[in-house]
């Protein structure tokens, strides 16, 4: 009789194991993923759209995206990804680098992706960066090819002598841009200067300073400016300065040419990424960044109409 029991125990333990792995094993079929955004402006909208996108396509209504924005404050992207690690979402999309930096300070464990960020070893601090982080961050790079940035200024004006590079020296990749483009232009045989501005309440005076002292202005992928092309524009156009912009965005607001990206792509490509980790397909610490296959050269007709300036074959009008 005893040993009856012993065997029935037995069983019923056994069966309990197998239960209970079962249940360990069983594969997560609902997700929150958590968007921190630096700023609302086209560039990032788009980005933040495409990703959604993305991840709606793969897991549909089994996914929540929680997209929050910080209104251009660092302090407040570090607020809000403290409250997804908190929250226990399952996957961090840092949209621009201060998110991503602020994502990456706040946890080692959540997979973060990053997108519009331009470089990731100067956004992270990794030196001799190879295109993978390998940590629980990656994701997906503005990145444009710069040279071609800066044949582009000396296409377009072949007598301009001096430009002006205005950026925010708060936004480390601004500063790594702008630092390469210099030296592809210097290479040409022009002279360049940086002007920098901390942000927004300082940037009608640098910007102005610039554009009386360069025949052309050149701003690379700046959140900042981006969020203020206004500024620019009101006191370039009325100068006859030409600004040449390091994105889509800014060039409709203020410039009259880019070598572009989709972001809206960029944000479908980081939207992969993310359903590719939540499904199990694939660990963050070995995705390697990814980048912007194809760009565009595009141009802003209005103002170029009323600059005066030929647009050279082979670019296409922002629409």
């Amino acid at each position: 009789m005893k040993r009856t029991k012993r065997i029935a125990a037995l069983a019923m333990a056994l069966v309990l194991a197998a239960s209970l792995m079962a249940c360990g094993s069983k594969k997560k079929d609902t997700f929150t993923v958590g968007v921190c955004q630096l700023v609302p402006h086209v560039a990032l909208d788009a980005a933040t759209q495409g990703f959604t996108d993305a991840l709606k396509e793969a897991f549909g209504d089994k996914v929540t995206v929680d997209v929050q924005n910080a209104a251009s404050d660092p302090a407040t992207c570090a607020s809000i990804v403290n409250g997804f690690v908190s929250s226990g979402v399952d996957l961090i999309m840092a949209n621009a680098t201060p998110a991503l930096q602020a994502a990456a300070a706040a946890t080692n464990t959540i997979p973060v992706l990053g997108t519009s960020v331009t470089e990731y070893g100067v956004a992270l601090s990794i030196k001799d960066f190879n295109g993978l982080v390998g940590t629980n961050v990656s994701g997906t790079s503005d990145l444009a090819p710069l040279d071609q940035q800066a044949a582009m200024i000396k296409q377009w004006c072949p007598d301009a002598e001096v430009v002006g590079l205005v950026y925010c020296s708060a936004e480390a990749n601004s500063q790594y841009q702008v630092d390469e483009v210099q030296k592809y232009l210097e290479g040409m045989g022009l002279t360049c200067t940086q002007y920098p501005f901390a942000d927004s309440n300082d940037m009608a005076s640098v910007v102005t300073d610039a554009a009386k002292s360069s025949d052309v202005l050149y701003v690379p992928t700046d959140n900042t400016v981006a969020s203020n092309t206004g500024i620019v524009d009101n006191i370039c156009r009325p100068l006859g300065v030409p600004v040449f912009a390091g994105e889509e965005g800014i060039c409709a607001g203020c410039g009259v040419a880019t070598l572009s990206i989709s972001y809206y792509d960029l944000g479908v490509a980081t939207g992969k990424m993310a359903a590719k980790i939540l499904k199990g397909e694939a660990k963050v610490s070995e995705m390697p960044v990814e980048y912007a296959p194809e760009f565009t050269k595009k141009y802003n007709k209005a103002i170029c109409d009323e600059l005066g300036i030929t647009v050279p074959a082979g670019y296409v009008e922002i629409g």
